[in-house]
């Protein structure tokens, strides 16, 4: 039997991880704070931790969990940016994650975003529950015809594609290993980032957080974008410039910005601070354009995420318990 620690543990993650570890040799202990070097001695007695984007799972961090007699990390997702995993390699810990969950999920939040923006389906909403039924500033535009850049051509990065092409706009695309094949079969165009930039009304991002992509927005890319173009962010906060973007906004070149994360969302997402002042002011000044949609990391947010998510999760814990192979693809150290 593993005994894993769940941390940074939500009402949702409960509803699924129970269910998914029946039958399985996993017994949880959920905790509602996250994995910090600070927090890593609450994993005594446990054989795995169980983590999230947040959760700061630096060296210090991993060696205290190695002290403790900790054998696997196991992250319920895909991105890896918050582990040090040459650390844990070093400290021969098992380190997992959830490589494939609902792309569509993903996908899906981030079109939604994009036709709130663009149709202001926001400010509408408030105006509407103030008994204002005006249209004044309410103007959008049809995507139909428009041309969309897309950063990144992974699972979520093509589904998001197709259903731009499914929209009928041209979509264009970026990848340093691009997808001929499938580019061929959908219409869609590769070209080099600065014309994506240069060419899109929508750019959206669908890349991982590396060395290479930190900041991938920034001024010199956002000083190349199309007037009223808008952009579209739901993988990881530190590939925009927050700063930068805040300048471009103050100048009234881009139409619309719609973000599921945020460069220090950490501490901040995922938590309820509605009793509490804002203590981020890069933040707290893009909650004041009109024409920011700022969603606190829910993209992933679905029934069926979040049970790819369990049900892998409690399969490499179980392979733990067993001595068998984790699940394949899923495995960092």
């Amino acid at each position: 039997m593993i005994l894993a620690a769940v941390y940074d543990t939500k009402p949702y993650d409960r509803e699924h991880l129970l269910p998914a570890a029946d039958g399985h040799a996993v017994q949880w202990r959920f905790l509602e704070f996250r994995l910090t070097q600070a927090t890593a001695a609450t994993a005594r007695g446990a054989q795995a931790v169980c983590a999230f984007v947040n959760d700061q799972l630096d060296r210090p961090c991993l060696e205290a969990l190695a002290a403790e007699g900790i054998r696997l990390v196991a992250l319920r997702c895909t991105g890896f940016n918050n582990l040090d995993v040459a650390a844990a390699k070093d400290l021969h810990l098992a380190v997992t994650r959830v490589a494939v969950y609902s792309p569509h999920a993903v996908a899906e939040h981030a079109v939604a975003l994009l036709l709130a923006l663009n149709r202001r389906i926001h400010r509408a909403y408030n105006r509407v529950r103030e008994l204002n039924f005006s249209l004044h500033g309410l103007v959008g535009c049809d995507l139909h015809g428009r041309t969309a850049g897309i950063f990144g051509t992974g699972k979520i990065g093509r589904i998001m594609a197709q259903i731009l092409r499914g929209f009928g706009m041209r979509v264009l695309a970026y990848d340093p290993f691009p997808n001929s094949s499938w580019a061929a079969a959908t219409g869609v165009e590769y070209t080099d980032a600065s014309s994506l930039v240069g060419l899109s009304d929508v750019v959206s991002l669908h890349v991982p957080l590396t060395p290479e992509t930190h900041h991938l927005i920034r001024r010199e890319t956002l000083d190349l974008m199309k007037p009223g173009a808008i952009l579209i962010n739901v993988s990881r906060g530190a590939l925009i410039d927050t700063a930068a973007l805040i300048e471009a906004l103050k100048r009234g070149t881009l139409g619309g910005v719609g973000l599921d994360v945020y460069e220090e969302e950490e501490g901040i997402f995922f938590e309820d601070l509605s009793g509490q002042v804002l203590q981020d002011d890069e933040l707290a000044r893009l909650l004041t354009f009109p024409n920011v949609l700022i969603t606190a990391h829910q993209a992933f947010l679905t029934r069926e995420a979040l049970a790819d998510i369990a049900h892998t999760t409690v399969a490499n814990l179980d392979a733990l318990a067993q001595g068998t192979p984790f699940v394949e693809g899923s495995v960092l150290a």
